[in-house]
């Protein structure tokens, strides 16, 4: 099974040179794919020892990021090594400042895994959320490494559970330990005889509530806001941006927008900016401009989304009306915001919880998101109650990464 496993990943490598010819995105993966081992010969050393996280992509990276950060401070002797599988995880942190050496994972096969590992010889690995690459897990299965699954989620639709899944069943019997977000999970887990489980939560909730003990603080974005309510768009896409825009252009209320859409290319910003009516200022074009003038502030960069939720009174969250749903409503939930997104949130456990709990509201259509903006913006009572659950929530579930670093540094005997 590994020969036709290892066959069909390498035809799979072949197949995307050629779609990097047409797609900039797979160029970045095959690109970079290219300039792994050097940059491991580089960064790392035969006589260091390492610890290896891997990610598959940003929101990975940012839910073990919490793990990496204590284990840099239990293992100081250590250098730590950061795969993605993704670009859109690797170009945005690969000058991060936790890790010694971030790379590309190469492609899961029986050669690259034998080479990385030699590369990086970890004393203990850790995968994070999902992704379970066969040829790298038996690899360090057989050279005895330890290795983790944290932030684990699993769910019946996957292979593990299913009559023609022994194959991957098998590549999880690398893992020393399971630390799942869930109870479902563990239950999915022991029904094919993996008793090395623990519910040690979501690291995520430990990352959301960290960012209070930072300085958020914007200026612009308080001269924008002039002591008036702000509603903070976050990661928006177009089927977003259709609803909210009409909303925009017709509400009546004294209440101001900040928008940082998801994509941030310049025709879809242009497009945007002239879609809407009232006054509108970029970003990029702030300097030099009386902002608290201004009702629509569009974000037209990265990076400073989650300090913006800082000063949001209402937040509405996109993605929910694509798949495979709502992008990160914690870290507006951290900050004691209430928030509203679309229809498709079932994926995302927590965003599930905080409907069920009534700190988040879903909408389906123009009419229900007109409705929660009006009632959240002339009602202070409510948007203070939901608020208040959202940052509740978000303390209630933290401390995940003490659980799993516990566990560890027991298993160690440090």
């Amino acid at each position: 099974m590994f020969f036709l496993y290892d066959l069909l990943v390498r035809f799979v490598g072949f197949l995307l040179k050629f779609i990097a010819l047409l797609s900039p995105k797979i160029k970045l993966f095959v690109e970079g794919r290219k300039i792994v081992f050097p940059a491991l010969a580089t960064a790392i050393q035969p006589s260091d020892k390492t610890i290896w996280f891997h990610a598959a992509s940003l929101g990975e990276y940012e839910q073990g990021l919490p793990v990496m950060e204590k284990i840099k401070e239990k293992f100081p002797g250590h250098k730590i090594v950061v795969t993605f599988f993704s670009p859109s995880g690797y170009e945005v942190r690969k000058n991060n400042t936790t890790a010694d050496a971030t790379v590309y994972l190469p492609l899961d096969t029986k050669s690259n895994a034998i080479a990385f590992l030699k590369a990086v010889h970890p004393d203990m690995a850790f995968f994070i959320k999902y992704e379970y690459w066969p040829n790298y897990l038996n690899k360090l299965k057989k050279q005895n490494i330890p290795t983790y699954l944290i932030s684990g989620i699993f769910r019946e639709k996957q292979s593990f559970f299913k009559w023609y899944g022994s194959f991957y069943r098998n590549a999880l019997k690398s893992f020393n330990y399971f630390f799942v977000q869930n109870e479902k999970s563990k239950q999915l887990l022991q029904s094919i005889g993996f008793s090395n489980v623990k519910v040690s939560g979501d690291t995520r909730f430990d990352r959301v509530a960290a960012i209070l003990e930072r300085d958020n603080t914007l200026d612009f974005i308080e001269n924008f806001k002039n002591d008036s309510p702000a509603i903070v768009i976050g990661s928006s896409w177009p089927k977003d941006e259709t609803l909210l825009v009409n909303y925009i252009n017709n509400t009546s209320d004294a209440v101001k927008f900040i928008i940082a859409p998801h994509n941030i290319k310049p025709e879809q910003i242009l497009s945007l900016q002239n879609s809407i009516t009232k006054k509108t200022v970029l970003f990029s074009e702030k300097e030099g401009k009386d902002l608290s003038g201004y009702d629509v502030f569009i974000i037209d960069t990265i990076g400073i989304l989650t300090r913006i939720y800082s000063y949001a009174d209402i937040a509405y969250v996109g993605g929910g009306f694509g798949n495979p749903g709502v992008h990160n409503i914690l870290e507006p939930a951290t900050f004691g915001v209430p928030i509203v997104i679309g229809p498709n949130y079932s994926h995302f456990a927590e965003a599930t919880a905080l409907v069920n709990m009534e700190g988040c509201i879903s909408i389906s259509g123009q009419q229900e998101l007109n409705e929660a903006f009006t009632d959240l913006i002339r009602n202070v009572d409510i948007r203070y109650e939901k608020g208040h659950i959202c940052s509740t929530f978000v303390q209630m579930n933290k401390n995940a990464t003490n659980s799993i670093l516990n566990h560890i540094i027991h298993e160690h005997h440090l």
